[in-house]
């Protein structure tokens, strides 16, 4: 399998050899849903909570006598069907929202949007976003150059190393996300259209050696 390599002009540079390994993955749909959904449930803070009436001040007496006043009877106001009420099974903090995802799960969903992604059009692989200074200007001219290849969309812009000038630069542009190649997971990809990688050998290199035993 090759794929071609832009450079920041938009022009043909170079082609690349992508491994099947990580670029012709089935598309399993439900790996990709249960690592997705662990993903999210491990960043859910898990601080929610109601008090149930338990734990709500007040409402000790009863509020009328429980018969001769025409109104329904009622013991508390603590009840949940009071205003001020406690809750109903309620979201409670002790609940651990946690689940476990394995390297080898991650890195094998991974694997399966990227196969998607590049069947579909949405890989675009460049040479090097480096620029030589902080300018959103020079940022918006690279965007430009490559936008016959992501038309419309979110862009996730995956570098391979640090480059304060490089982050700096994209970071202002509307629709695009600066990441490293090091970071990419398949809930990012997959909240983006369009995925850019740079220095393609390097990161290819680095994306094989993934969810591989040591």
């Amino acid at each position: 399998m090759e794929a071609k390599i832009y450079n920041q002009k938009g022009k043909v540079a170079g082609t690349v050899e992508l491994p099947e390994r990580v670029f012709a993955a089935k598309w399993r749909v439900d790996l990709v849903h249960q690592v997705v959904e662990g993903m999210r449930s491990n960043k859910r803070a898990g601080t929610a909570d109601a008090k149930d009436r338990g734990e709500i001040r007040g409402g000790g007496r009863k509020p009328w006598k429980q018969k001769g006043t025409g109104r329904a009877r009622h013991g508390s106001t603590r009840s949940p069907i009071w205003v001020g009420g406690g809750v109903t099974h309620g979201p409670l903090k002790e609940k651990n929202y946690k689940r476990k995802v394995s390297k080898k799960m991650r890195a094998q969903a991974l694997f399966s949007v990227l196969s998607k992604k590049l069947k579909e059009g949405e890989i675009v692989f460049i040479d090097s976003l480096s620029l030589p200074a902080i300018k959103t200007k020079a940022a918006v001219e690279v965007i430009n150059n490559l936008s016959s290849l992501f038309p419309r969309g979110k862009v996730l812009t995956a570098l391979y190393e640090r480059n304060e000038k490089t982050e700096k630069s994209f970071r202002n542009l509307p629709k695009v996300e600066v990441s490293f190649v090091k970071n990419l997971n398949p809930v990012q990809v997959l909240n983006h259209k369009y995925l850019l990688i740079e220095h393609p050998e390097e990161s290819i290199q680095f994306l094989n050696q993934r969810g591989k035993s040591r």
